[in-house]
């Protein structure tokens, strides 16, 4: 009797045991993930929140640095400037965003076609202009636009026109001209990586049913791209509203004051701060635009879900 308790308990041991470490943490995970959080709270965390704390103060010069609450941010609703600035990077957005995106769809579908000769070298050509820096790259296209000694001067002087592409009514559209170049490439190679999870033998099956080219982009091909759309959708609206090295750069080769200190918020914010003296301002300013910018980025992704659950 006592032998058969002892070998009807003797199972009972490990699974006690396997429970018990069921329930134990697990830290393995941390320790690979500890040197980049550690990187992350001291470049990411803590600048925000010392930017948050620093925007409810003035420095003033007389008394110092003082106190003032929400005086920041109650100065920057009604700051003309600001909100000109704001204007000028939505507008930049709305008609930027869509045209580079479409060339980028336009791009991945005619590599994913099969049917496009030098698909390795034109794959890698539209994605080149996104390894260059972005200084480097405004650099080339400001020379470019040179209505005296680049390529529109040479134009014009040719064609016997006057192309000023530095003139206020056009600049917006060249500085999109060189995010357009900048970026379509690697917006490309998001949509080329959605398109290349379709197998093959779906396009091979709609084909030998009878539909056409058209067809198998609009059923197939299109739907696929919703959840990359998305995300560079999100992507694209974050750069745009932190425009700043292309028209920074460009206002040494624009004549007049066509761009001027606040012609985008992160320009703004970066005179404010380095020019004017006005940190506390300035922080105030970055941390709006961020909120901004989180509500929109948070309403494309709640879009974007519900046309996925349809």
């Amino acid at each position: 009797m006592a032998s058969s308790e002892l070998a009807a308990a003797a199972p009972a041991a490990p699974s006690a045991a396997v429970r018990v470490n069921r329930h134990r943490a697990d830290w393995r995970g941390w320790k690979f993930m500890w040197p980049f959080s550690v990187v992350f709270v001291f470049v990411f965390i803590i600048p925000i929140v010392y930017a948050v704390y620093i925007s409810f103060f003035k420095k003033q010069m007389i008394g110092g640095t003082q106190f003032v609450g929400l005086a920041n941010y109650a100065k920057l609703m009604g700051d003309q400037q600001f909100w000109s600035s704001v204007g000028r990077v939505a507008l930049f957005t709305v008609v930027q965003v869509p045209i580079m995106l479409f060339l980028a769809a336009a791009m991945a579908l005619a590599i994913d076609s099969m049917k496009l000769h030098g698909t390795k070298f034109f794959r890698i050509s539209t994605f080149l202009p996104y390894a260059v820096p972005a200084v480097v790259s405004t650099l080339i296209w400001g020379f470019v636009y040179g209505a005296k000694y680049g390529l529109v001067g040479s134009l014009n002087d040719f064609l016997g026109t006057d192309i000023d592409m530095f003139s206020p009514s056009v600049l917006l559209a060249s500085i999109g001209n060189i995010n357009t170049w900048e970026f379509t490439g690697y917006n490309m190679l998001i949509f080329y990586s959605s398109l290349s999870t379709i197998p093959h033998s779906l396009y091979e099956a709609a084909s030998i049913d009878g539909a056409s080219e058209w067809q198998i982009v609009k059923s197939i091909k299109l739907p696929e791209l919703k959840g990359s759309l998305a995300i560079t959708v999100i992507f694209s609206i974050i750069g745009s509203f932190q425009l700043f090295n292309e028209p920074s750069i460009l206002q040494s080769m624009v004549p007049g004051n066509a761009i001027t200190t606040y012609y985008t918020p992160n320009m703004y914010a970066y005179n404010l701060s380095f020019s004017g003296n006005q940190a506390n301002y300035a922080a105030a300013l970055a941390i709006v635009m961020a909120v901004i910018t989180m509500a929109i980025a948070y309403a494309v992704q709640l879009r974007s879900m519900k046309e996925q659950m349809k």
